[in-house]
């Protein structure tokens, strides 16, 4: 860079460092690219491709009932989806009952959401891989998950707010 004097910057560049000064200040742990989503403490991004309605989200504690589709992103093979023949919506715990990405890129899902996460393999399956689905040693994966119910806190809040509309 050529600069007039050693004080001077061409505002482009001043502009480009003010913005990564802001990211670095906000504490990102990843840089949303393609308008995908960071999460605040992981690595995992998503971007939803489907709003959902009503006030329930996904929280810790609540059982959510999903869709979901895993593909290995270094492959880019299906490796499990509720949506194959002869599979099942998949229910599980918030706050611990999956992988750390998909749980933490599910939180404040709401119903009828769908979002595609990217999972780094530390928030995945690690070091190891899951070789009996065709995830490699740190394997990234991708996950489509559309909510279809959530039973727990958010869900019971949600349904006495809207009976107590009713009552109105």
């Amino acid at each position: 860079l050529f600069f007039r004097s050693s004080l001077e910057l061409p505002r482009k560049n001043m502009t480009w460092l003010l913005g990564a000064l802001v990211l670095v200040l906000l504490g990102c742990t990843a840089l949303a690219e393609d308008g995908f989503n960071a999460i605040q403490g992981v690595q995992t991004t998503y971007k939803t491709l489907t709003e959902g309605t009503g006030d329930a989200v996904v929280e810790k504690g609540d059982t959510v009932t999903v869709h979901a589709t895993g593909i290995v992103r270094q492959t880019d093979k299906k490796f499990w989806s509720t949506k194959d023949s002869g599979q099942q919506p998949f229910t599980y715990t918030a706050g611990g009952g999956v992988i750390t990405g998909w749980d933490k890129g599910a939180m404040g899902m709401k119903i009828g959401e769908v979002r595609l996460l990217m999972i780094p393999a530390a928030e995945g399956y690690g070091a190891n891989g899951f070789p009996a689905w065709g995830i490699p040693k740190n394997g990234d994966l991708s996950f489509e998950i559309e909510v279809l119910t959530i039973k727990g806190k958010s869900a019971t809040k949600a349904k006495r707010m809207a009976d107590s509309e009713q009552d109105l």
